[in-house]
């Protein structure tokens, strides 16, 4: 009888594939608890996550790709929990508050991570590529409120939907950047909460409110 034991199966491999995978975010996102970006090394990386450089470098071509897999989740985050408020039943106030609180509550959770992520989308174009992607994505569902609150006469008239919804998301991200990088004349994250819900509420609804 042989003693050989059996080939993994297509779907052991894929899971231990997940797990590495997995690992090496997890490792990237600790790191970053206490170091920028630039101050960690590959080496770094696979020894917190208990794999070799080769297995690094077998899912990610760069700790910034690394960086970006790792700011998808973060994206995905910020998407349902956003979703759940645009569009449902209440008041704009709870509407528009509930969607900056997921903002700033998302970079509350993961500043490290922003701060890295900003850092990477300037060194590589692709990452910049998939941040305007995840950032772009944000556009058509805020429009959709917009245009849904128009024609049920509580938004105000105004600019095209979509162009007002991009100014309003660039808006959300320059001041999530300004949270990421503090020093002089940062505001704190409840005041920036109060002041993109007040520009919100203002820019769509006008004297309607």
């Amino acid at each position: 009888m042989s003693s050989r034991r059996p080939a993994p199966t297509v779907e052991a491999r894929t899971n231990k594939g997940e797990e590495r995978r997995a690992a090496i975010l997890e490792a990237v996102e600790r790191l970053l608890e206490d170091r920028s970006l630039d101050e960690i090394s590959i080496s770094d990386i696979s020894r917190a996550a208990g794999v070799t450089r080769s297995a690094f470098y077998f899912y990610f071509d760069n700790k910034a790709k690394a960086v970006a897999a790792l700011s998808r989740t973060v994206y995905g985050e910020m998407r349902d929990g956003a979703g759940a408020y645009l569009g449902r039943e209440g008041s704009p106030r709870e509407m528009i508050e509930g969607l900056i609180t997921e903002v700033i509550g998302t970079w509350e959770r993961h500043p490290n991570l922003y701060r890295a992520l900003r850092d990477a989308r300037d060194s590589d174009p692709a990452v910049r590529e998939m941040w305007d992607f995840d950032r772009f994505s944000f556009i058509d569902p805020v429009a959709s409120v917009i245009d849904a609150e128009r024609q049920a006469g509580r938004a105000a008239d105004g600019p095209n939907s979509r162009a007002l919804a991009v100014v309003l998301l660039d808006m959300n991200d320059r001041a999530v950047e300004g949270l990421s990088r503090g020093g002089p004349g940062a505001l704190a994250p409840d005041d920036a909460r109060e002041a993109l819900v007040a520009v919100w509420l203002n820019t769509i609804y006008g004297s309607k409110l």
